[in-house]
């Protein structure tokens, strides 16, 4: 989701000038200015291990932690016991770190069992959760933060850290204690390959055709990471807060949807279908209209799936 969500993310940037041209007679000059942006290569539901200099300077934090939000600083926190920390733009450049894994690396797990063991922090519960790898049935249990959320019978990503392997000097240092054998990360929705119709839409500014993705690849990947957006709005209300979502008006939504050059493919009638039926026993999260706005033609802004 580096594409969508780290745009908000805390940067450094660099301004540089060029003298294109200078005309004597009339003192006027051209000049060509760049700027370089550097975004923090940090996103929402990363894993993260801090170097240990920063953890003892954030209050003796584990290092082990998982990115809950990004905007004018990155908002870290430990899974096993609510603690909370804020990195700002300026403590993170002086000694700047990767992350661990992002969401493209999460593994599916059901919820067997979930016990509340007391403290809260806002939204997040300390529980201890019974969970079931859904690839191999291996049981583990584990401390998570989402004890409010989850319940028995519920689907749940998370990152499996029992022999993985990041090739990260921090991680490397970590005594076995210390890692947990999974983290979970956040409730899982089963469903299609793409969401049936929505009766919501975003709104995007035109590009120049220079700046469309030429290659199919970039085509699919870019296709992906929106659909994972889109899915992320509906179940982020935090994050729909940031955003402003339109009223999908049209009665006949069109076969393809494009996004930034992008062409998406609609589902098949038999997709539909097998989604339809899944919906009866998944309880997919919605956008109330109440949350939706009215169109405005008079918006310079560009509705691309309309075209």
């Amino acid at each position: 989701m580096v594409d969508f969500l780290s745009a908000v993310a805390p940067v450094r940037s660099q301004k540089s000038s060029e003298l294109i041209s200078q005309d004597i007679h009339t003192s006027t000059k051209s000049y060509k200015f760049t700027y370089s942006i550097e975004i923090v290569p940090i996103c929402k539901d990363d894993l993260v291990c801090v170097p240990s200099k920063l953890a003892k300077q954030l209050g003796n934090i584990p290092q082990l932690l998982l990115c809950t939000k990004i905007g004018n600083a990155i908002h870290l926190m430990d899974p096993n016991t609510l603690r909370v920390a804020e990195i700002s733009n300026q403590v993170f450049w002086r000694e700047p770190f990767l992350s661990l894994a992002n969401v493209s690396e999460l593994t599916e797990y059901f919820i067997l069992n979930v016990e509340p063991v007391g403290p809260t922090r806002g939204k997040y519960v300390l529980a201890d959760v019974e969970v079931m790898r859904t690839s191999d049935n291996h049981q583990f249990t584990i401390r998570s933060h989402l004890g409010g959320i989850f319940h028995p019978g519920d689907d749940a990503m998370g990152y499996h850290l029992t022999g993985s392997n990041f090739n990260n000097d921090h991680f490397e240092a970590l005594s076995e204690n210390k890692i947990p054998p999974v983290i979970l990360v956040k409730k899982h929705y089963p469903r299609g390959k793409k969401n049936k119709n929505r009766h919501w839409k975003l709104q995007h500014i035109a590009r120049e055709e220079s700046e469309m993705l030429p290659r199919k690849q970039d085509q699919e990947r870019a296709e992906r990471d929106y659909e994972l957006f889109l899915r992320e709005i509906e179940e982020d209300t935090e994050l729909r807060q940031t955003l402003q979502l339109y009223k999908n008006t049209r009665k006949n939504p069109p076969k393809t949807q494009k996004m930034e050059g992008v062409e998406m493919e609609m589902e098949t009638e038999e997709e539909q279908s097998e989604m339809e039926e899944g919906d009866e026993t998944v309880s997919l999260p919605e956008i109330s209209l109440d949350e939706l706005l009215d169109e405005f033609e008079e918006m310079k802004v560009k509705d691309e799936s309309n075209e």
